[in-house]
């Protein structure tokens, strides 16, 4: 097993984690980025697939974030040449609350704080993905059978960087 990805209860890594991991652990013996990614490892990944272009999501442990977002552009730029023009992305690995009930106070001694609520998580992955850039505004609009359609505005600087994404 690789030491670039360390999974939460010793759980067996598949396949793909695997091709990741050994990606970033030739990037860390063959780049300039190598003191950065010493000391960094991720949780999980996953590839997906929305409108016929492929996606890889890597997952990162919450106190590495900062360390990842650091050196995220040339990482993301050399990892997108490995997987021949997949968007790589990185994510913070949150964990979801669930709203306390009346049942749930009594094991639950302290209270949840909002970091952890669906909404605040959900704003927060939404952050990561866009990351060099800035959400400035978001739109939300209700459609009449209820569905939901978000628009979210980015900073005007970094549009020509993510705008492909």
């Amino acid at each position: 097993m690789s030491s670039k990805i360390i999974k939460p209860g010793n759980a067996a890594a598949d396949e793909f984690e695997l091709q990741v991991a050994q990606a970033l652990l030739e990037l860390e013996m063959n780049s300039d980025l190598k003191a950065q990614l010493r000391e960094l490892h991720i949780t999980k990944a996953r590839e997906i697939e929305l409108n016929n272009k492929k996606s890889v999501i890597i997952y990162v442990p919450m106190p590495k974030l900062k360390q990842f977002q650091k050196v995220q552009t040339r990482l993301v730029r050399e990892l997108e040449k490995k997987f021949s023009g997949k968007h790589v992305v990185f994510v913070g690995e949150r964990k979801i609350l669930p709203k306390p009930t009346r049942k749930t106070r009594a094991k639950n001694k302290q209270k949840r704080p909002r970091s952890r609520t669906l909404t605040a998580v959900y704003d927060a992955i939404l952050e990561d993905l866009v990351f060099p850039a800035e959400i400035v505004g978001k739109r939300i609009r209700v459609r009449l059978d209820g569905s939901q359609l978000i628009k979210v505005h980015l900073d005007k600087n970094q549009q020509t960087t993510i705008e492909h994404k």
